[in-house]
């Protein structure tokens, strides 16, 4: 999973401007991966996170997408 990845599913998965999405994970090596690619999202200002639970299979992502022009 890339970036681009990421904010395209965020976007399937959202109500207006806000999204839930729990992304399934193989290994820990992937919960990092996906934490590290929300701080970027976050850091450009495409998204605000309000909720990261890591569970045991899934990390469980809620927050809002901020829209700008694309």
């Amino acid at each position: 999973m890339n970036k681009v990845d990421l904010l395209k599913n965020l976007r399937n998965s959202s109500r207006g401007n806000l999204f839930a999405i729990e992304i399934p994970k193989a290994a820990k090596e992937d919960e990092k991966k996906i934490e590290e690619l929300v701080a970027e999202l976050e850091s450009e200002g495409k998204i605000k996170l309000r909720e990261c639970i890591n569970r045991e299979y899934s990390v469980y992502l809620h927050g809002i997408i901020k829209y700008s022009s694309e």
